[in-house]
């Protein structure tokens, strides 16, 4: 049984159809958001220069000191689970926010310094 160029071509669209919807789902989902779906009201704090050994508690406990914190996280990498070295804070406030920028950069956590600035979100698309 022999095979043509033509048959053999078109019957291997297989190798092709991931990698086009791999891209649709890319670009729907960049497309998807704009200006309105994103919200960043200044409470949200990126963290750099975290320890391995700091956890998310230990970050909460951090940034208690001024003011209430909604939310305290580390990025973790996915296969190993341990520390990527930096996290996110979300403080009730604007204004507790600005303090932790404030009093809270440069300051040591676990025998590290730690860099705190505000997070910025941009609307891709």
């Amino acid at each position: 049984m022999s095979y043509s160029r033509g048959s053999r071509y078109e019957s291997d669209s297989y190798s092709t159809s991931p990698r086009r919807s791999s891209r649709s789902r890319y670009r729907s989902r960049s497309r998807s958001v704009d200006s309105s779906d994103v919200e960043n009201p200044g409470n949200n704090l990126y963290v750099t220069g975290l320890s391995a050994r700091v956890t998310d508690r230990d970050l909460e406990k951090h940034f208690s000191a001024e003011g209430e914190v909604i939310d305290a996280s580390i990025v973790l990498d996915p296969w190993t689970r341990e520390s990527r070295g930096f996290g996110f804070v979300t403080m009730a406030t604007v204004k507790e926010a600005d303090l932790c920028i404030k009093y809270l950069d440069r300051s040591v956590l676990e025998g590290r310094v730690i860099t705190v600035e505000k997070l910025l979100l941009t609307a891709a698309g």
